[in-house]
């Protein structure tokens, strides 16, 4: 019984440790410009998220993607449409401008007002795409010029099937969209000073974003969020 007893104490232990490590992220590390890093921190509510972080100026003009979940770059996901609303696992290419609607406007050049969505045959670029971290992470990036000045740093997370009491099934249920993801996404940032240096800075959240990704609009109203606002408890920005 004793031994049964330590065996369990010895698993649980394992598991913490397991639960309490970071993992480390590098991209873009053959670029020129400024070197990031980024130390987030999972909430409670942390459940391999779809994230995406970028750098623009202050007049809002997007200047370029630093790190994007490999799922939401490439458009292939590791669940696939089975039907009636339904989902198998398997790879499968996937259109969800529901994901990161925010971004996926800020970075379309186009024409204002659209949106790009990568897809298989036009994904992200593998320099600025990775796995979705399981846990704590360290993200160091770098941009592809140095940054001068003042721009500011953001960062829009979604988690799928994320219902809350306001967020429901019910509330959009004619669009597919919404009903993978439901609570939208959440949008955080940060204004950062390269003349003046400190030695962190960190992200807040600002809004999230349309519900089903029908625009590119930040909307403030944060008041009917919950769980999605727990993805990550704490986003720290450093500049080595």
């Amino acid at each position: 019984m004793k031994n049964i007893f330590a065996f369990t104490i010895m698993l649980l232990s394992v598991a913490a440790i397991v639960k309490g490590q970071t993992e480390s992220l590098t991209v873009n590390q053959a670029a020129k410009g400024t070197a990031l890093q980024l130390h987030f921190e999972a909430g409670e509510a942390h459940n391999h998220p779809s994230f995406a972080v970028w750098v623009e100026d202050l007049q809002g003009n997007f200047i370029q993607t630093l790190f994007v979940t490999k799922s939401v770059g490439t458009g292939i996901y590791p669940y696939k449409p089975a039907g009636n609303l339904k989902w198998e696992k398997g790879p499968g290419r996937a259109h969800r401008p529901a994901a990161l609607p925010y971004w996926f406007h800020k970075r379309d050049d186009r024409e204002p007002g659209s949106a790009a969505v990568p897809t298989p045959d036009n994904p992200v670029p593998d320099a600025y795409t990775g796995a979705t971290p399981k846990q704590n992470f360290n993200l160091a990036v770098r941009t592809d010029e140095p940054l001068k000045g003042k721009v500011r740093v953001l960062l829009e997370v979604n988690q799928p099937w994320d219902v809350n009491d306001f967020w429901t099934n019910a509330k959009h249920p004619e669009n597919t969209q919404y009903l993978t993801s439901c609570q939208p996404a959440v949008i955080y940032a940060v204004t950062i000073d390269l003349a003046n240096p400190m030695d962190a800075w960190y992200l807040n959240p600002l809004g999230h974003s349309h519900p089903y990704g029908a625009d590119g609009k930040l909307y403030t109203n944060l008041s009917t969020l919950t769980t999605a606002l727990d993805i990550f408890s704490q986003i720290k920005l450093e500049i080595e």
